[in-house]
């Protein structure tokens, strides 16, 4: 997990136990997703060690949008937005870290709280001396937005982004003399902002204020490019955003390649454990043993037991012939939606043969004659709701799956979804 860090941060962390460490989130989404769960891991390492997690929660800073990794602006929330993102991502940040009273329970601070009093005028006078425009545009978030190096070519950099690192630097100051916050942590791309505000803690205490940066690696895959994403898009940890079936399907299909790094950075399985798996899955990588440890491992922590059992359940339905009446509608909608769909009026179904049912009423979808229907029937490679086909049964006797779905087989491989409506 480990990237890079101030000198004398492992000594400060060896020799000053509990310090208090924080990392900043950003609220312009109601969830966090898993790219912010590798850095959660940072503070819930921090806490295992014996040291106090603050997570920062921007409410001001989210107000203006973090030039690191962007190529453009971000569209900026309303204060009520905001107010109602940084909720949800508490809740999340509870299922990780102990909020228990006591010298290392976890805490979370919002920079709007300190920040909607301060004017503009004492904050140039205050902050803004201690910082030259020249040490700001030597750092390479910015550098890489004014040359328009960057990802998509775009040239250019607000004074309200290029001011972002001024933001969070005093954001480490105030921490350091309210709570006595001696080190942040973040992602790589935030070295520029982090150490931004050590230099601004020591010269805003006349040189005295020392403080310490760490950095943990950005989780890449194999290839290199950034992981988190999923055919549908980022993978959240709100599961009304990202399903836990589509959550643990996700880590599920790590590649081989990927996952002995993510079994590290995102689970808390000791090393002899992870060795041991590892040794396992390479005897036989067919079976996924890996994937399946990770994929467990982490949809426990962020879902839960019970979300895990039925994310499993439905996993075994396709795969494992698991029970298609075990399925909430959710559930069901999530394991076949990849699979072709198809509505069918209720009223067409009365005196339909299931042959009909299965070639012209569903357009062709499923075979497109009736004759070929007929010869797979007679073959028994059609099942529907997992019961086999016959040929002179009618479409009525078919068992819905909640009274307006049924589940079309052809073959071992190939499914259907046809949505009675």
């Amino acid at each position: 997990m480990f990237h890079d860090m101030m000198p004398g941060t492992d000594e400060h962390l060896r020799q000053n136990a509990p310090i208090t460490g924080y990392i900043g989130f950003d609220p312009t989404a109601p969830s966090l997703h898993i790219g912010n769960l590798a850095t959660i891991m940072l503070l819930v390492h921090l806490q295992r060690a014996g040291h106090r997690p603050l997570a920062l929660v921007g409410g001001a800073t989210g107000m203006i949008g973090d030039p690191s990794g962007k190529s453009a602006e971000r569209n900026l929330l309303d204060e009520e937005a905001l107010r109602r993102n940084q909720a949800g991502i508490q809740a999340q940040l509870e299922k990780f870290l102990d909020f228990s009273e006591g010298p290392t329970g976890a805490k979370v601070v919002n920079n709007y709280d300190w920040f909607k009093e301060f004017g503009f005028l004492q904050f140039l006078r205050e902050v803004g001396k201690h910082l030259t425009v020249n040490y700001m545009m030597a750092k390479d978030s910015v550098k890489r937005r004014i040359s328009g190096n960057d990802e998509t070519g775009a040239e250019g950099i607000s004074y309200t982004e290029f001011s972002y690192q001024l933001l969070q630097g005093y954001d480490f100051f105030h921490l350091y003399k309210e709570l006595g916050t001696t080190l942040q942590m973040g992602a790589s791309d935030q070295w520029g902002n982090i150490t931004t505000g050590t230099e601004l803690i020591r010269r805003m205490s006349g040189g005295e204020g020392k403080a310490y940066a760490l950095t943990g690696q950005l989780i890449t895959k194999a290839d290199g490019t950034k992981y988190g994403k999923s055919e549908t898009g980022t993978v959240w940890l709100d599961p009304t955003m990202t399903s836990p079936y589509q959550f643990y399907q996700f880590f599920l299909n790590a590649a081989d390649a990927d996952v002995p790094r993510l079994i590290r950075v995102f689970t808390l399985l000791g090393q002899s454990e992870i060795e041991a798996l590892e040794a396992e899955h390479a005897q036989a990588p067919h079976l996924r043993i890996l994937q399946k440890a990770l994929a467990k491992d982490v949809t426990i922590r962020v879902h839960s037991e019970q979300a895990y059992e039925a994310a499993l359940e439905a996993s075994q339905v396709l795969f494992g012939g698991g029970a298609l009446s075990s399925l909430d509608e959710a559930t069901l909608l999530d394991v076949f939606a990849g699979v072709p769909h198809v509505e069918v009026p209720r009223e067409q179904l009365s005196g339909l043969g299931v042959i009909s049912l299965i070639s012209d009423v569903t357009g062709g979808a499923i075979f497109p004659s009736k004759g070929e229907a007929r010869k797979n029937i007679q073959n028994g490679g059609v099942s529907l709701n997992r019961e086999k086909a016959t040929l002179e049964q009618e479409a009525t006797s078919v068992p819905l799956l909640l009274d307006k779905y049924i589940v079309a087989q052809k073959g071992k491989k190939n499914f259907y979804l046809i949505k009675i409506v």
